[in-house]
């Protein structure tokens, strides 16, 4: 028999019992879907983390009194023990760090006050910062200009805003050289960052930058947890080149002795989303688990479908025998329905997993990015899903004798 045929003959027994197939295809469908909608979010997730939230180049590394991605609770605890990082400690690593090519030192505040006129805006993150870090941050200014050295020296009262603050206290209204209220002080805007969005619901573009001086005059320096930001001329043995220097700049400047733990934290992009992936890893097996169990369902509840058609279907496989169909035909025809199942069950499958990370990004921001390697690979799990548990069905039905098929009645 030619496959051709097989599958035309398969596709027409499946639509004789549209509603028995629809709900064999359940589990299939569901184990399919969620691994191609955990997927989607966690590649979506692990890029916007590189590129927005760590928004650290290949060639950049931070110091800081304990790292953002510390996951160990007993290292954590130790770390915050230590001195907090100080513009002694910037100043040191951008005059001694050859290999450097930009040294900037920051600081934020989560939770800030702004107001102009008589509209204001709560939790709005107030950076402290050196003109330094608008480059190795990737920082971009739409309008206007980032504060400079001679702001830092003077305590400027300059700031630089997100595209939130223009929009909701001054539309209609050209914010540059307008003042502001930062939790209380007054601060003239030079310029705009470039809009950025938001994520999970959260707008990324609710910020005020203010030189670092300014910020520690008015919030001062006890607990800031100053990060110091540094960018290298190249990548690979240059980063490391690079970042072995500034650690021995800072181990001698906070007198670090021989053969003891730096007392600061050091991380490069690559080793913060190595720690993030593993994170989003864990979560992806757990996942994979949960939707592998759904899929070994859907191939036995398949399995059972497809015993039940063979029976009843045991007099047509006999007239069939009695015709000249071999055994091969047999085996083939039951396996190809069971394959068109689990197929349909894994397009199904990915088209509601997509449907699903896309609706989740629309409704809530969370970032999604479609693969095609997961798209085939969902699709031929499906595939060897119906190959594993339609070959018992399949053989039992190409097994039938034919004089016993023939006197068979349902």
């Amino acid at each position: 028999m030619h496959i051709t045929e097989a599958m035309k003959i398969a596709f027409l027994s499946l639509w004789a019992n549209k509603l028995r197939s629809a709900l064999t295809l359940l589990g299939v469908v569901i184990g399919v879907a969620a691994v191609i909608a955990v997927v989607t979010f966690v590649n979506g997730i692990n890029g916007y983390v590189a590129e927005k939230i760590l928004n650290l180049g290949a060639d950049a590394f931070i110091m800081c009194k304990v790292s953002p991605a510390t996951t160990n609770i007993d290292h954590y605890l130790e770390a915050m023990k230590r001195k907090d990082l100080n513009m002694d400690d910037y100043r040191a690593v951008r005059e001694g760090c050859k290999l450097c090519s930009y040294v900037g030192a920051y600081a934020f505040k989560l939770t800030g006050h702004v107001k102009y006129g008589e509209k204001s805006l709560s939790d709005t993150m107030v950076w402290g910062m050196t003109p330094a870090v608008a480059v190795t941050r990737d920082i971009d200014i739409d309008a206007g200009r980032m504060f400079g050295e001679s702001d830092l020296e003077h305590d400027a009262p300059v700031a630089v805003v997100g595209s939130d603050i223009v929009d909701n206290l001054m539309p209609g209204v050209d914010p540059m050289g307008k003042e502001i209220r930062v939790d209380g002080w007054v601060y003239r805007i030079v310029g705009i960052g470039k809009k950025k969005g938001s994520t999970l619901g959260q707008s990324l573009d609710n910020y005020v930058f203010l030189p670092m001086t300014s910020w520690m005059k008015q919030y001062g320096t006890r607990d800031m947890n100053m990060r110091i930001s540094a960018k290298t001329a190249g990548e690979g043995a240059a980063m490391d080149a690079t970042m072995d220097e500034a650690r021995v700049i800072l181990r001698a400047r906070r007198h670090d002795s021989p053969g003891k733990a730096d007392s600061f934290d050091m991380e490069n992009n690559s080793n913060l989303m190595s720690i993030f992936a593993d994170l989003t890893g864990t979560f992806f097996a757990a996942m994979i688990g949960i939707a592998a169990i759904s899929m070994v369902v859907g191939g036995i509840v398949i399995m059972n479908i497809m015993l039940v058609s063979v029976t009843e279907r045991t007099r047509e496989v006999g007239i069939r025998k009695a015709m000249g169909a071999r055994r091969s035909d047999v085996l083939l025809q039951f396996l190809i329905e069971a394959v068109i199942l689990s197929l349909l069950g894994g397009v199904v499958g990915v088209l509601l997993g997509i449907a699903v990370a896309k609706g989740v990004t629309l409704a809530v921001g969370m970032p999604s990015v479609i693969k095609l390697w997961a798209v085939f690979a969902g699709l031929i799990v499906a595939a060897s899903v119906g190959v594993f548990f339609g070959v018992y069905p399949a053989r039992r039905a190409a097994t039938l004798d034919p004089i016993v098929a023939l006197r068979f009645e349902t």
